[in-house]
C-alpha cells in the first residue's frame, strides 16, 4: 500500500506541475525585425504570464522627450541607438516582466550580453512577405523612408536574422493570429533552461 500511495503522490505533483502557469525568473526580451509583431505579441504575452509589459520604443521617447523619428532627424541613428541602449539597461535592471525592443537593439553586442545575463531572448521570426505585408501599414518607421520597403527588409534580413539566431528561444510569426504566436511562445520558453535561471549581476 505504501508503494501504490507513493506512486499516487508523485502523479498528484506532475498533475500540479502541468496546471501550473509558466512563471520565468528572468525578463522575457522580445527581438526581431519590424513589423514581426513585437509589442503585439509581447502585449498579449504578458497578459498570458500575468507579468507587466513594456515596450523600449516608447521609453525612449518618454526620455528623449522627442518621438524616435524626431530622434532620427534631428540627432542621427547613433545617439538614438545610445539612448535605446541606457533605456533597455535600466528595464532589464526592474523586476520580471515582458520587453519588446526596437528591430536593431539587439544588433549592439553590449545589449546582446545585457540580455543573456539578465533576460532571456524569444526571437519572433518572420519571413520577407509576412514583414512588407505589416509593415506597409504604419508610416512612422524612419529605417523605410529611406526607400523602397521590400529592398530596406531584404537588406535588413540578411544582416540581423545571423544574430537574431543568438536568440535563446526562436518563435515563427506568422499569418497566424498573435494568440497562437503567443501560445507556440509560451511553450518554447517553458521548455528554455534559461528562462528559470535567475538574473546575473
Amino acid at each position: 500500500m505504501r508503494g501504490e500511495a507513493q506512486i499516487e503522490a508523485v502523479l498528484s505533483d506532475r498533475k500540479v506541475a502541468e496546471t501550473r502557469p509558466f512563471a520565468p525568473s528572468r525578463t522575457i526580451v522580445l527581438v526581431g525585425l519590424m513589423g514581426a509583431g513585437k509589442s503585439k505579441v509581447g502585449r498579449r504575452l504578458a497578459v498570458r504570464l500575468g507579468l507587466p509589459f513594456f515596450d523600449s520604443d516608447p521609453e525612449i521617447e518618454a526620455a528623449a522627450g522627442e518621438t524616435i523619428e524626431e530622434i532620427f532627424a534631428n540627432r542621427g541613428e547613433r545617439v538614438f541607438r545610445d539612448g535605446e541602449r541606457r533605456v533597455i539597461a535600466r528595464l532589464l535592471a526592474q523586476p520580471v516582466h515582458v520587453l519588446a525592443t526596437g528591430g536593431g537593439a539587439f544588433m549592439h553586442p553590449a545589449t546582446r550580453e545585457l540580455v543573456a545575463r539578465r533576460g532571456v531572448s524569444l526571437w519572433l521570426r518572420a519571413d520577407l512577405e509576412v514583414l512588407v505585408s505589416r509593415v506597409l501599414r504604419r508610416s512612422n518607421r524612419p529605417l523605410l523612408k529611406q526607400g523602397d520597403a521590400r529592398a530596406i527588409l531584404t537588406e535588413l534580413i540578411e544582416r540581423r536574422y545571423p544574430l537574431y539566431a543568438e536568440a535563446d528561444v526562436v518563435v515563427d510569426s506568422g499569418e497566424g493570429s498573435p494568440e497562437a504566436t503567443v501560445t507556440r511562445a509560451i511553450a518554447a520558453l517553458a521548455a528554455c533552461p534559461r528562462a528559470m535561471l535567475p538574473p546575473e549581476g
